[in-house]
C-alpha cells in the first residue's frame, strides 16, 4: 500500500541524509522526497512517499522517530488529507494539429502551457498523484513526449490539526 509520511525536523546539516540514510539501510524504497522549510526557518518539513504494509510503516515510524533531528512523524494516509504534486513535462508539437490537441489536453485537466518553442510546448500541472498520471497518458495519445520532471507528493492533514512542534 502507498504510503505519505510527513516528518518534523530541525532544519540542520545532514538531518535528510540520516532519514535517507535509515531508509536504506533497512531496504526500505523511497518512491519520492521533498523538502523545504515551513512557516519557523529552523524546522524543515519532509515528505515522502513509500510502499508498505502497517508492519513496515510502524517499523519506520518508529525509527525515524529515534533521530534526534525529528521532532514528529505522521503517516497522512491514516488521516483526511490533502496531497499535490507538481509536473513539468516537455512534449513535441511541431504542427497546429498537435498544437490544437496539446492545448484541449492542458484545458481539460487545468494544465498550464509555460512555454511555446518552434518544435515543443512545456506544461505544467498541479494535481493528485492520479490525476498527473492520467494527465501523461492522454498526453502519449496526442505526441510524443520529451521530458517529465515530477516534484513527488507533498501533503498536509485536513482541517485544523497541524503537524508542528510540541
Amino acid at each position: 500500500m502507498r504510503r505519505i509520511l510527513s516528518i518534523l525536523l530541525e532544519n540542520e546539516p545532514g538531518a535528510l541524509s540520516r532519514i535517507v540514510g535509515l531508509f536504506s539501510q533497512r531496504a526500505y524504497n523511497i518512491d519520492s522526497l521533498t523538502v523545504g522549510t515551513t512557516d519557523d526557518q529552523s524546522l524543515s518539513r519532509i515528505t515522502i512517499t513509500t510502499m508498505g504494509d502497517d508492519r513496515v510503516v510502524e517499523q519506520i515510524t518508529k525509527q525515524v522517530n529515534k533521530l534526534v533531528d525529528v521532532l514528529k512523524i505522521i503517516d497522512l494516509t491514516e488521516m483526511s488529507h490533502i496531497e499535490r504534486e507538481l509536473l513539468l513535462v516537455k512534449v513535441f508539437a511541431q504542427d497546429e494539429t498537435t498544437r490544437a490537441a496539446v492545448t484541449r489536453v492542458a484545458d481539460v485537466f487545468q494544465g498550464t502551457i509555460l512555454d511555446m518553442g518552434r518544435l515543443s510546448y512545456s506544461l505544467q500541472l498541479v494535481s493528485s498523484t492520479d490525476k498527473i498520471e492520467s494527465f501523461l497518458d492522454t498526453l502519449r495519445h496526442e505526441t510524443d513526449i520529451i521530458e517529465v520532471v515530477r516534484s513527488g507528493a507533498v501533503g498536509i492533514g485536513r482541517g485544523d490539526k497541524a503537524l508542528k512542534a510540541k
